[in-house]
């Protein structure tokens, strides 16, 4: 059996640390000693969550009872100075990350952090110490995010693409996510970033690397939540590059994460109301994609979800329109998920046929929607217990084209007729 241990436990094992800077709980050098009403004194956190999570709130040490409220908590000043002044007294004996574990993080700190990212040979430790300090607290991440790292990471993504380097790319990715704040993105001094943002995210889904895969994954939802907080009236500026990048995503749906599907699903939505956003993405290939896809049965409920609703806004278009119905499976995977799903995927199925039936509704699409079930599918949900407006947009379609479908013996005439028997 082997014991992970973390670098400041081996750090502790090899340095003798007083006994009584450790809590008794975590086994860990404390952040923040209290002391509990029994007179044992541990790490706030592990105390706390001891409290929270413990059936009958006994003291871990004495076993005596305890107040479960964290009020009777007092906090322990003299053995924190005692804990920071040790830890600057060995700071020559490899305790740095043991300091930095221990004393609270502070801007100064940052700042620093900051500065040395400038320093070639600093880089990547640097980015390292900041993935342990976000990975650890959300007060650290607060702090971080106060003192403009997630700024400082957006502009060094933007200068490895106008450089076309690929050093410590995934770090700084993981800093950005572990720090991602969407008022912070939102705020009016990011939004001049993010245009050249967004192409450096781009350019990170198309990388010829071995871990090309983890960086797209990664990526993605970067991408999605960047899409989310952009001045809308600048996302009709997206090139169609952009969107075959997008598509590709979905193509590479085996080998890349839901989250990361689910996130170009998300940024196609985001972005396709835009008339001409929503021509670039049926021109790069989505709608072949999309049905593929759902022909392959996807068991996220959600996915199916997504690749509808996209479906419904590229239909609403001819060029959307012309490129569903040219592929051979498309009326038939829309009928089969309908009732299946979910109510949402009902809805935009329906709303898919409505029109495909209204505008592209020629006789051999016709024929073809009776041929594969689409008729019968609409009028079981007629019949159904589902909503009454989609059972009214079902009875229309129906009758748009009655005179086609009449003779099918899946059509009873009281389908035909304004009011049901």
């Amino acid at each position: 059996m082997f014991v992970r241990y973390s670098t400041i436990q081996l750090i502790m094992a090899e340095i003798e640390v007083p006994q009584y800077f450790v809590c008794p709980i975590s086994l860990q050098i404390m952040k923040d000693p209290v002391t509990a009403v029994t007179g044992i004194t541990y790490d706030r956190e592990s105390i706390e969550q001891w409290l929270l999570k413990s059936k009958n709130c006994m003291c871990p040490v004495s076993m005596q009872p305890l107040p479960r409220s964290s009020e009777f908590l007092i906090p322990n000043h003299t053995l924190l100075r005692l804990i920071h002044a040790w830890c600057l007294a060995n700071e020559a004996k490899r305790v740095d990350q043991i300091l930095t574990s221990v004393i609270p993080l502070d801007k100064t700190h940052v700042q620093k952090l900051v500065r040395d990212l400038e320093v070639p040979h600093l880089y990547q430790s640097v980015l390292e110490r900041m993935i342990v300090l976000a990975t650890e607290s959300e007060r650290n991440r607060m702090c971080m995010v106060e003192e403009g790292v997630t700024k400082t990471m957006v502009m060094l993504i933007n200068k490895s693409f106008k450089e076309g380097k690929t050093t410590c790319l995934e770090e700084v990715i993981k800093i950005l996510r572990l720090l991602w704040n969407t008022q912070t993105m939102a705020h009016s001094n990011m939004q001049p970033l993010i245009g050249d943002f967004i192409k450096s995210l781009t350019w990170i889904l198309k990388l010829k690397v071995d871990n090309n895969v983890k960086l797209v994954n990664k990526a993605m939802p970067l991408l999605k939540s960047t899409i989310e907080v952009y001045d809308s009236n600048r996302l009709g500026s997206l090139n169609i590059e952009f969107f075959r990048e997008m598509v590709t995503v979905l193509r590479k749906k085996k080998s890349l994460s839901q989250p990361a599907i689910k996130s170009a699903l998300h940024v196609l939505i985001e972005t396709c109301p835009l008339g001409r956003n929503r021509t670039k993405i049926v021109e790069a290939g989505a709608v072949k994609e999309l049905i593929e896809i759902e022909l392959e049965k996807p068991e996220n409920k959600n996915i199916t979800e997504l690749v509808f609703n996209l479906l419904a806004h590229l239909c609403s278009c001819v060029e959307g329109r012309k490129q569903f119905l040219l592929h051979a499976a498309g009326i038939a995977m829309t009928s089969k998920r309908i009732l299946r799903v979910s109510h949402a995927t009902d809805d935009r199925a329906i709303h898919i046929f409505a029109l495909i039936a209204k505008y592209s509704g020629s006789n051999e699409v016709v024929r073809e929607m009776l041929r594969v079930g689409a008729v019968s599918k609409l009028c079981m949900v007629m019949q159904a217990d589902c909503a009454s407006y989609l059972k009214e947009k079902a009875r229309d379609i129906v009758r748009l084209h009655s005179k086609v479908w009449n003779s099918s013996p899946c059509i009873h005439v009281y389908l035909l007729t304004r009011d049901q028997r």
